[in-house]
């Protein structure tokens, strides 16, 4: 809606522009991509900046302001103001009103949702934890991220395949087999689940820490794996099947399925020809025993396909994965949310598929975010650092249960709405970060109920539940929507901006965009709750309109949670 409203407010400028210099060679889109939305609404809805002008049209910011402000007009606009350089517009909350509403109420959730996906495929790699290891706090980033965008890119039309690329192969199961041998027994597996095997998996680190020939252990019993032996491939099967399902538990409670679960393992037997092709096109060379692809005139070091003993390594199995992907699903992109730590391999072997030939390498994407620590401290499985996700979650669904138990003990389905609340409150802890950023997790603010939390804008949704579940018998307004009041007016215009915020957050491939969207409208209709009467409205037609409004804001915060892993909660 706002984007329909800043291609008129371009269209109107660029009149203005052309009446002052008409050779100057700009067109509307080029207007629109010059207005922002000023810090303060007394400055206006929107604004353009009038110095960003200045050259092309030859006249100072403050002349072209006030030039251009009678000249802006047009059904949207409820006059423009030239203050300081800028020119300042307001907007009509009439027109808002009746031509925002109606199409809220018409689409529901579908309201904002972009169709340039259309005909168009998306593959999504995410979560992807490497296996016979616990989900632990630092998997949260790369499995929410992952799948907010995929939802995301499902809301813009795109058909998309979430994998989840689950480590189930390389070193680290080498390690594993020589720590089972030692020390492990199936009973105690079987009994204690993936925790069980943390267990064992910190037991080796630490003993490789003081006797180094262990690692060596560890890769030769690796190396027979890859070599097919039977022994080690059943007791491999058998950790990825107990590592499998503790995941799945956790990803039930993100509400997560994907679309595959092909690991790096089903690779083993496609990496040769990818192998094979570097060596014919002259680009494999042997260094020091091992196989690389020398990326010096590129600026980076080289890319290494094969260890010493011939085994494979991360470049090579993302090699094989992305050419099966793309013969599979004719993807347009492939994007990979991995954490920052992986930028420099993910340009490696992109780089390295351009060299191969393969025309679609534009479509790789590598989505990075920052890493997690702990009040302050890094997390590493092989030490036994981490927080669990399953632990996590489970702080977090108790302390929403003895909130509810102390405030609305006769709550039906609290279980449940405990958990969505619970777990939401971590979720929405995490998307409220730029997905750059690192994050010191602080249990206490991630499950605090104040503030700018998913537990404050879940209780705003089933806030408006409930007026309407009230209103249920009451008349709503379809058209004709009044707008009376200035709270009336802000919140139509962040409900506008939807599909923008969408589009950004696509763009950018960044799903704060959306949370602290959902943080505006929130706020918004929490100022038009309290200082708006709706069962208190003299005029049935306020009434009927406000009931309006709040069925609208239901919508699109019902449409925002989805893109973001965050469940609707009706009651609370």
């Amino acid at each position: 809606m706002m984007m329909k409203i800043k291609a008129q407010l371009a269209e109107a400028i660029l009149g203005g522009v052309l009446s002052i210099a008409p050779d100057c060679g700009m067109d509307a889109e080029g207007v629109q991509t010059l207005l922002e939305y000023p810090p303060d609404p007394a400055m206006g809805d929107i604004a353009l900046p009038c110095f960003k002008l200045a050259k092309t049209l030859r006249r100072s910011p403050v002349q072209i302001a006030s030039t251009l402000a009678p000249l802006v007009a047009g059904d949207c606009i409820e006059r423009a103001e030239a203050v300081n350089g800028y020119l300042n517009i307001y907007l009509s909350g009439a027109y808002l009103a009746n031509a925002l509403i109606p199409e809220i109420l018409e689409k529901k959730e579908k309201y904002g949702a972009p169709d340039f996906g259309k005909g168009k495929t998306v593959v999504l790699d995410y979560c992807s934890p490497n296996l016979a290891k616990p989900f632990h706090i630092g998997h949260l980033g790369t499995t929410v991220i992952g799948h907010s965008l995929k939802m995301l890119h499902e809301f813009a039309g795109y058909k998309c395949v979430g994998i989840n690329y689950v480590g189930d192969w390389g070193t680290q199961f080498g390690k594993m087999m020589v720590a089972y041998k030692k020390w492990g027994d199936r009973q105690t597996v079987e009994e204690g689940g993936v925790d069980a095997l943390v267990d064992l998996y910190v037991r080796i680190n630490n003993a490789i820490a003081d006797d180094p020939s262990l690692a060596d252990e560890a890769r030769a019993e690796f190396c027979k794996m890859e070599q097919g032996d039977e022994e080690n491939l059943a007791l491999w099967r058998w950790l990825v099947e107990k590592s499998i399902k503790a995941n799945d538990v956790t990803l039930k409670q993100l509400g997560i399925n994907f679309d595959s679960y092909k690991g790096e393992s089903a690779y083993t037997e496609l990496m040769p020809a990818q192998v094979q092709k570097l060596r014919d096109q002259g680009l494999l060379k042997i260094d020091d025993g091992a196989s690389i692809v020398d990326l010096e005139q590129y600026g980076m070091p080289p890319c290494l396909i094969l260890k010493r003993d011939g085994s494979s390594l991360y470049p090579t199995r993302d090699i094989a994965a992305a050419v099966d992907r793309k013969e599979m699903y004719d993807f347009d992109k492939c994007i990979y949310v991995t954490s920052n730590q992986q930028i420099l391999h993910f340009q490696q072997w992109f780089k390295v598929v351009e060299l191969m030939g393969y025309d679609w390498y534009e479509g790789l994407v590598h989505v990075p975010y920052g890493t997690v620590s702990v009040n302050g401290a890094k997390l590493a499985t092989r030490t036994g650092n981490v927080v669990l996700l399953k632990d996590l979650f489970a702080a977090a669904i108790e302390k929403v249960t003895e909130i509810m138990e102390e405030k609305n003990p006769a709550l039906k389905g609290r279980e449940d709405i405990a958990e969505a609340v619970g777990v939401g409150a971590i979720v929405f802890y995490y998307l409220s970060n730029n997905r750059i950023k690192d994050i010191n997790f602080n249990m206490e603010d991630a499950l605090s109920f104040d503030g700018n939390t998913g537990p404050y804008v879940q209780y705003t949704y089933a806030r408006a539940c409930s007026i309407l579940e009230k209103a249920a018998d009451e008349a709503k307004a379809t058209e004709n929507v009044t707008v009376t009041t200035p709270q009336e007016r802000a919140l139509c215009i962040v409900l506008s901006q939807y599909e923008e915020k969408v589009r950004m957050a696509i763009r950018d491939y960044e799903p704060s965009v959306i949370t602290r969207y959902i943080l505006d409208v929130a706020t918004a209709f929490n100022r038009f709750y309290h200082e708006c009467s709706i069962f208190g409205a003299e005029d049935p037609a306020v009434k009927a309109s406000r009931l309006a409004l709040t069925e609208a804001t239901k919508h699109v915060l019902g449409s925002a949670f989805g893109l973001i892993c965050l469940r609707k909660t009706e009651k609370i």
